[in-house]
């Protein structure tokens, strides 16, 4: 059995599936998903690497914008919640340097929401003992604090769509092979489109995240007073929605490849994350907006380049500054959405921001 059977399974059983049941399923299948099943998803022998295997001061600077947040906040319990904690790594150089510059660290709570099993285990290994893992948000006490995802909503299935005579979604179907056809978009779909004064060109292939605009419903249930910190690959939604063949990439072995039907459960399947929806539906559901940026200006707002001259018997600071801030940061992205809080929160992070979504 794979992810590849049990997909041929379901469109067995019910037809044709929706490329964001497809996406669903080669990805978080409880035992042959990718993010689910064992083995190495991050680093050197996985598929692809994330900000904090660079260097741990990502995670320092990160620990520095969330204890400006706390005391912004004015309370004295504060809790972090991290989606999607990869290796732990990131939850790992949060702690480490909160525990060295504040006081009060007995009143911070620490939570990881993870799906994998294999995952959790991994995390367990590295983050400190009194991080506590939940399966859902919605299971956490309304608490004030942030709520952290690093390159996890870039994961988040999402629908396909097809811009021709009208607006149509694509669905897999397996004759013999795994073969996409189209079937009429359902309304939740134009309608997104419709809220963000999209109008797709005619041959415009695209991607919709329905799964995101869940998530928002459900941070702000349970965020009494806080931050989101989303810190992902994607731009705003004019930008998104130019590109006639929408924004889908695989990585297996570091190797980049636009096929989600080979390696289905060994390879990851990304798409850019549309900020200008985060921002629309976050507002609509009580989230406002503090600020954009990229990742390159969000790091130097924080005092990265202090930090490197700091630490340059390690690691050569240009080098590094060129790889990490130009290579990797310019294409990430942060977005801070704000709840509780009467005035736009002034944050070191976005001292240097792009134009407003």
């Amino acid at each position: 059995m794979s992810a590849s059977d049990i997909v041929i399974s379901a469109i067995k059983q019910k037809g044709p599936i929706s490329f964001r049941d497809f996406m669903e399923i080669a990805l978080y299948d409880p035992e042959f998903g990718y993010y689910t099943s064992p083995g190495d998803k991050i680093g050197q022998y996985g598929d692809f690497y994330t900000s904090p295997f660079v260097t741990s001061s990502f995670g320092h600077m990160i620990a520095k914008q969330i204890m400006e947040m706390w005391g912004q906040l004015n309370v004295s319990e504060f809790t972090i919640v991290e989606y999607g904690a990869g290796t732990g790594i990131l939850c790992n150089d949060i702690l480490n340097y909160i525990k060295k510059e504040i006081q009060s660290y007995k009143h911070l709570n620490y939570f990881i929401i993870e799906k994998s099993p294999s995952m959790r285990e991994t995390q367990a290994a590295v983050v400190p003992p009194e991080v506590k893992w939940v399966d859902h948000i919605t299971e956490m006490k309304p608490f004030a604090g942030c709520i952290l995802s690093n390159e996890v909503i870039d994961n988040f299935p999402v629908h396909q769509v097809y811009m021709d005579r009208q607006l149509m979604e694509v669905y897999i179907d397996h004759p013999d092979v795994f073969k996409e056809i189209l079937q009429p978009a359902s309304s939740s779909l134009q309608e997104y489109l419709d809220q963000l004064n999209i109008n797709l060109p005619q041959g415009t292939r695209a991607e919709i995240n329905l799964d995101a605009l869940q998530w928002l419903k459900d941070i702000s249930r349970v965020l009494q007073k806080g931050f989101v910190l989303t810190i992902d690959y994607g731009h705003a939604a004019a930008s998104i929605y130019q590109r006639s063949q929408g924004t889908l990439v695989c990585y297996h072995k570091h190797q980049r490849n636009y096929c989600p039907y080979i390696n289905i459960g060994t390879q990851d399947i990304t798409t850019h994350v549309n900020f200008s929806a985060l921002k629309h539906w976050g507002t609509i559901n009580g989230l406002d907006y503090s600020g954009y940026t990229s990742q390159t200006y969000f790091l130097l707002g924080m005092g990265l380049t202090d930090e490197c001259r700091q630490n340059e018997t390690n690691h050569s600071p240009t080098n590094f500054l060129r790889t990490f801030l130009i290579e990797m940061g310019s294409k990430l992205k942060v977005l801070i959405q704000h709840k509780g809080i009467r005035s736009r929160p002034l944050l070191s992070g976005l001292r240097f921001p792009l134009a407003v979504l």
